[in-house]
This record gives structure tokens, C-alpha cells and sequence, in this order.
């Protein structure tokens, strides 16, 4: 009886912590009433800022408690499930915010194809490259399961090509699109393919996506993780973690509007508002990785980041094409060609860093040079 007690009052004090929700809620009823008036007229500097710091702030806090409930949820999972239900609800606000904006008329049909491109170029250059050189710098070289990595490697490379390179080539569709034959192929293989992978993963190979021996560093940084974070039950953090996800489809139509707003006045690249979204999307999951390389737990940032990637083309490429059939409106997903050589570096880049079982700083250093170029190109084309 006691021990219900403390249960009960432990779950208390977690609710108390979930302020972040409320305010959540009470900033979509805002804007479901006056979202319209509020968003009408962006021409003056302060209510523009207001609005979009506004937007930004409230989503960047449901993200991060989405995160949260997530690693909870992985916790109690364990490992390879935990970090694939991070990955999962991760790609779940990834596709919410691009049907989201692409449902309002602020939306381009490119928008889907620049912030998955963004996903590739951010994970695979920027954080690989910035995981693998603090990892470097603090423990000069760090090991990870060769067998994971390389079998997250042999489906991102096929998905990837085929989803942003072969709509360039194909004839039966103008404008890098996929007729609706060859979407519903891309649809069912890259479902299949994911779904192979999930069962490698969670079934008779789990071992390729562990260490043998967790480090000191590692241990101790989840028993720290475990003081910070309380870990509940499965149910009472799924639905958290619903709850949180829900308005987010709302807020970011809303977000939609000073974004275009921005890339209108000022006259940036259309691919900006996608580099933006991928921004939004994999901040939590970025720090996560981070954190794990620098507690030597390497293992868990391939996982975490790799996983991320392949999601992006095992499930946002689908779900986007999936969006486009049923309502009609074009999904243009080839690159220019500057961006398919940058895809083709990176891809050959991260086959060559992940071919062996210990990484170090040079490899860092490489994958960052390639995230800043593709910075420059942005803008700079």
C-alpha cells in the first residue's frame, strides 16, 4: 500500500513538471480562434519577431517533451527498441510538420524534398561529423558495432537514390516527380525494406546494434539520466507523448505563414524553409547523440542519428508520396545537381567512415567540411 503511495505521488510531481503541455494547448487555442487576424499583417519587424520567436519557442518545447516521454519510453524498452521508438516518434513530427505546411497554401511542392535532403545533409555531415570529433578529441578513438552500421548504410543508400536522384531520369512525369505507378512502387518497397530492417533489429540481430561492453562514461551517464528523467509507466508516457504530438500539426500550419513571410520579403532560397524544418525536427535527437558520444557510448549516436536518416527515406519519402496520390498535388522530389553531388559525396563518404570499427577526429573533420559546404550552397549556388 505505501509503495502505491509513493507511486501515486511520484506520478503527481510528473504531471506537475508537464507545464510545458498546458501552454502547448492554450497557444493552439489561441491561434485556432485568432490565428488568422494574428497572422494577417507580418509587415511590422516587432510583430513579426513576436509571432515567429512565439511559434518557434512552443514547438521547439513539444519537441523536446515528445523527445523526453520517448527516451522514457526507451528506457523501459531497452535497447535496440528504445532508441527505434525515439527514432520513430522523431520521424512522426518530421511528417506531421511537411504535410502540416504543405496542406496550406504557403506550402511548395519542393518543401518535402529540401527538408529530407536538409535531414541527410545535417545528420550524415553535421552531427556525424561533430559526434565523431568530440569523440575524438576527448577519448581519441571510440568503437561502435561495425555490423550495425553498415546494414543502417545498405538501405539508406538504395532508399536515398531512388527517392531524391531517379525522379531527374524518369520520363513518365514532368518536373522530377514520380508518376503515380512508380510513387506507389517507391511506397510499398521502402515500406518493405524498413520493415526488414525493424525485424534484423528487433529480432535475430539484435546484437548487431549493441556494444559488447558498455564504458564507465556510458554507465554513468545513464544513472545521471535516470536522476534527471523519472521513468513512469509505458502507458502513462505514450499518451503523454500523444498529447504533446497532437497540437503540433496545428502550431506548425501557423509556423508556416512567417516562414514564407521570410523567404518572400528578404528574398531567400525557397530551400531555406526546408533546412528549417530539419532544424526544428532533429534538435532533441542531435543533442541526444552528442551527449551519448561524449559519455563513449558511440554505439548509441550511430543509432540514434543513423536510424534518423533512414527513417527519413524508409518512412517520410512514403508517407509524403502517400500525401501527394490522395490529394492530388505535385511531390517534387528530385535534386538540382549541385545537390545531387553533394548527396553522392556524402553517401561515399559515410560508406567510407563507417567501414571500420573505430572512428577518430580526422573523420569528424571531414564530414563537418561537407555540412558547411552544403551551408554555402544554400545560399550561394
Amino acid at each position: 500500500m505505501a509503495e502505491l503511495v509513493n507511486r501515486v505521488e511520484k506520478m503527481g510531481l510528473g504531471l506537475l513538471q508537464e507545464w510545458p503541455l498546458l501552454v502547448n494547448l492554450a497557444t493552439t487555442l489561441v491561434f485556432v480562434v485568432f490565428g488568422q487576424s494574428l497572422l494577417a499583417d507580418l509587415s511590422h519587424p516587432v510583430r513579426f519577431t513576436f509571432m515567429l520567436t512565439w511559434l518557434l519557442l512552443i514547438i521547439i518545447f513539444s519537441i523536446f517533451a515528445v523527445v523526453r516521454h520517448a527516451e522514457s519510453l526507451a528506457e523501459k524498452l531497452g535497447e535496440p527498441l528504445g532508441t527505434l521508438v525515439l527514432t520513430l516518434a522523431v520521424t512522426g513530427i518530421e511528417v506531421m510538420i511537411i504535410v502540416a505546411t504543405m496542406s496550406t497554401r504557403h506550402g511548395g511542392p519542393t518543401l518535402a524534398r529540401d527538408a529530407m535532403f536538409a535531414v541527410i545533409m545535417i545528420v550524415l555531415n553535421g552531427m556525424v561529423g561533430l559526434t565523431l570529433l568530440i569523440g575524438g578529441l576527448k577519448y581519441k578513438e571510440q568503437d561502435y558495432n561495425l555490423q550495425g552500421a553498415n546494414s543502417f548504410l545498405a538501405v539508406i543508400l538504395p532508399l536515398a537514390v531512388i527517392g531524391l536522384v531517379l525522379p531527374n531520369y524518369t520520363r513518365s512525369s514532368p518536373d522530377q516527380t514520380f508518376s503515380p505507378i512508380q510513387a506507389a512502387f517507391l511506397i510499398i518497397v521502402s515500406l518493405a525494406l524498413y520493415g526488414i530492417f525493424l525485424t534484423i533489429q528487433n529480432g535475430r540481430h539484435r546484437a548487431y546494434f549493441r556494444t559488447s561492453r558498455p564504458t564507465a562514461e556510458a554507465k554513468d551517464a545513464k544513472r545521471k539520466w535516470r536522476v534527471v528523467h523519472e521513468v513512469y509507466s509505458v502507458p502513462y508516457h505514450v499518451l503523454l507523448l500523444l498529447a504533446y504530438m497532437g497540437p503540433l500539426v496545428i502550431l506548425t500550419q501557423q509556423l508556416a505563414v512567417p516562414i514564407d513571410f521570410t523567404i518572400r520579403v528578404l528574398g531567400a532560397p525557397v530551400a531555406l524553409a526546408g533546412f528549417l524544418v530539419a532544424v526544428l525536427v532533429l534538435t532533441p535527437e542531435s543533442l541526444g547523440a552528442v551527449h551519448a558520444a561524449l559519455a563513449n557510448d558511440l554505439q548509441r549516436s550511430v543509432n540514434i542519428l543513423l536510424g534518423s536518416v533512414l527513417a527519413t527515406t524508409g518512412l517520410t519519402i512514403p508517407a509524403v508520396l502517400m500525401f501527394g496520390l490522395l490529394t492530388g498535388k505535385p511531390i517534387i522530389l528530385g535534386l538540382e545537381p549541385v545537390d545531387i553531388t553533394l548527396l553522392s559525396l556524402t553517401l561515399v563518404l559515410s560508406t567510407m567512415t563507417f567501414s571500420s570499427s573505430r572512428t577518430n577526429v580526422l573523420l569528424g573533420a571531414v564530414h563537418l567540411l561537407l555540412f558547411f559546404a552544403y551551408l554555402l550552397l544554400i545560399f550561394q549556388r
